[in-house]
């Protein structure tokens, strides 16, 4: 595939300075008139976007709008709807770099990134308590340029996450930040502005109790496309890079996460070094290993097929603490699942969660399969025999080669992962396999007939799978229960041939007895 010309504008990998895109010429996917509807419509905002969603370079956006940087904006949506007359000093803080896991770290942090505003302004004696200090910070700035105060943080919540796995530093970062940010509310008449963004969303209770004057726009769907690239940001910014890429696969690859919008949006790191690299990667799931994430989920031994399909309402999406992460939560915050859809029931709103698109349902059960077998790189042959198989339609070389494949896990080797029971540690294995070949797996909930273990699309197939233990149902239980409960009409809009499947399992032998399949 041809390179796209040099002479056209710059991706700005990486770059998540304001100044330098816009200086330097590099395409820019305009969000400025989100800045201008929070602006006009509130005072203090919350914003909770995974890692690399560009919430960086918002707040950059932001604090160059407010310093008044005019021709940094023209041609913006922002250029034509701003008040240009005034210039209002900012106060940002960033924690995406520091020490936070040891006593003491995040004092010195915030220490060291206040004295410069201090000098700046001058006159004034600050005092020795950070909280202190950052209120007469707030009031000195103002009263040097005349203006109130624009308060901008980033990455709010890393000192917090870098400390897990030391609860006691955690829970000090937490007090600290909790009286840090309070200070907002009680120097208001200083403030003009206020917004601080992260990728999880902390308990307000514990967190925010003293600034409960913050608006929370994570699921507001005004604000959906905030950050991230919708399909007419491609098609105007990124014209000319787009020219010989397969808009399908990107679709399938990159695009899928909502907070609550219409659209759904794409991951703007994937999307920039896929322009660049013209090669489909998981580009963004390379760049953060979920090694917490995927320990948790193991520890907790929740089945991999529950992952697909989750449901929570919005306190269950926020009960995020040093003392308390729910797994829905945990997913959701961190762009693992995303919002698939939501209903109100009983007067309350529920959301149906799920993963966004294939790199991160491939590569997420890429890595739980590593936790649950041993020596994944041995298996590697074997899975890919296995895809080999199904794309061919062959079930009897798929049956032989899932025995080589569970008869290569040591015997007991499930009693080292605690999920719920044998049969919920074989699916967990089988679902995993299977969404990480990078097939079309679905975990689907089909209502009043119950729920189906797995469908699976091919190129030239669809597969419809019922796993069950051989020594808890009579032979052919398993296929049986597929013809009865129907499964097969969901799918046959697609107009491809359906493979009902049934897989008994033996919790004796741990490994599959004879397959059982039927063309629906």
């Amino acid at each position: 595939m041809t390179r796209p010309a040099q002479s056209k504008p710059g991706l700005s990998i990486g770059i998540q300075t304001f100044r330098e895109i816009r200086e330097e010429g590099h395409c820019y996917v305009d969000k400025t008139g989100y800045a201008l509807k929070l602006n006009k419509s509130g005072k203090h905002y919350f914003l909770s976007r995974p890692r690399r969603f560009g919430k960086s370079l918002f707040v950059d956006t932001l604090k160059e709008l407010f310093e008044g940087r005019r021709e940094l904006f023209q041609g913006l949506e922002a250029y034509g709807g701003w008040d240009w007359s005034v210039r209002y000093p900012v106060l940002r803080l960033d924690f995406a770099a520091g020490c936070f896991d040891e006593p003491g770290g995040l004092k010195d942090n915030i220490a060291a990134q206040l004295d410069p505003f201090e000098t700046m302004v001058g006159g004034f004696r600050a005092r020795p308590r950070v909280p202190d200090r950052f209120a007469e910070l707030l009031a000195a700035m103002h009263g040097h340029t005349g203006e109130r105060v624009v308060v901008l943080v980033d990455e709010y919540d890393k000192p917090i996450l870098d400390a897990l796995d030391e609860p006691d530093i955690a829970r000090a970062n937490r007090s600290m930040l909790r009286r840090l940010y309070s200070v907002i509310k009680s120097c208001d008449t200083h403030v003009r502005f206020c917004f601080l963004t992260g990728v999880t969303n902390f308990s307000e209770a514990r967190l925010f109790s003293g600034l409960n004057n913050l608006e929370d726009i994570t699921l507001d769907p005004e604000f959906s496309s905030i950050c991230g690239y919708t399909e007419e940001d491609l098609d105007r910014v990124f014209a000319d890079w787009l020219e010989g890429l397969d808009r399908e696969l990107t679709r399938e690859c990159y695009k899928g996460y909502s907070w609550g919008g219409d659209e759904r949006v794409y991951n703007p790191f994937d999307v920039l070094l896929l322009l660049k690299r013209r090669v489909f990667q998981p580009w963004w799931f390379e760049t953060g290993t979920p090694a917490f994430l995927v320990r948790t989920l193991v520890e907790r031994g929740i089945p991999t097929p529950a992952l697909d399909g989750m449901l929570a309402n919005h306190d269950l999406l926020s009960a995020l603490d040093v003392d308390r992460i729910s797994t829905e939560a945990l997913l959701f915050q961190t762009g693992y699942l995303t919002l698939l859809g939501s209903k109100n029931e009983n007067g309350g709103l529920f959301y149906r969660l799920g993963y966004p698109n294939r790199e991160v349902r491939q590569c997420l059960n890429w890595a739980l399969l590593d936790a649950l077998v041993p020596d994944l790189s041995r298996q590697l042959r074997l899975s890919r025999e296995l895809l080999g198989h199904l794309r061919r339609g062959d079930l009897g070389g798929f049956e032989r080669t899932l025995r080589s494949f569970m008869a290569s896990i040591p015997h007991d080797w499930h009693r080292r992962n605690p999920v719920a029971s044998y049969e919920g540690y074989f699916l967990s294995v089988v679902y995993s396999l299977m969404a990480g070949l990078g097939l079309d797996v679905r975990d689907e909930d089909t209502g009043s007939s119950g729920r189906l273990d797995m469908a699976v699309r091919t190129g030239g197939c669809i597969y419809l799978f019922e796993l069950k233990m051989e020594d808890r149902a009579e032979s052919g239980a398993a296929l049986a229960q597929l013809k009865l409960r129907g499964y097969a009409d969901k799918y046959r809009h697609f107009g491809q041939p359906i493979s009902l499947v049934g897989v008994p399992f033996s919790s004796k032998t741990r490994n599959v007895a004879r397959c059982q399949a039927e063309i629906a």
